[in-house]
């Protein structure tokens, strides 16, 4: 095989999968909107709601109704988009929640997760991210207890 040819084979099997390339370019985006809104929660916000509305179902009302708690239960957390996942944030800016919709990485369920910024420790072990495949009163009060211990 020519070098060439050896060449293009590896770029194949290396490098950024096409998942996370668009992980970067939504980063990106995200990170030049920031800069404009200058915390602007309003504009987060939309942000958000503009990202829930192309989530198909049942991710798009699980999304919206996380969006729902943590504002109810921290409305001092900022709500933006991260990595194009609807988040919310402490005053420095940096994600603490974030919900993931299931079709993001073509995964079997929705992801809610937390940072390290979180501070959910228990221990020397404890989650940071949970799988929903639906949300009912029991998921949805672990969800409140959460999200006032993330922002603390």
């Amino acid at each position: 095989m020519s070098p060439k040819k050896k060449a293009k084979k590896a770029s194949k099997t290396t490098g950024f999968s096409d998942f996370e390339k668009q992980a970067v370019r939504d980063r990106a985006k995200e990170l030049k909107a920031e800069q404009k809104m200058n915390n602007d929660r309003a504009a987060g916000e939309k942000a958000i709601l503009d990202r829930i509305a192309t989530m198909p179902e049942p991710d798009r009302s699980m999304a919206k109704r996380v969006h729902q708690i943590v504002t109810e239960t921290a409305p001092e957390l900022m709500p933006k988009t991260w990595y194009s996942m609807p988040a919310y944030a402490k005053g420095d800016g940096k994600a603490v929640v974030f919900f993931q919709d299931a079709k993001k990485f073509e995964a079997r369920y929705a992801t809610l997760g937390f940072n390290d910024s979180a501070m959910l420790d228990d221990g020397d072990m404890w989650a940071t991210a949970f799988a929903l495949k639906k949300l009912g009163p029991a998921e949805e009060a672990k969800i409140r207890a959460l999200v006032k211990k993330a922002a603390g």
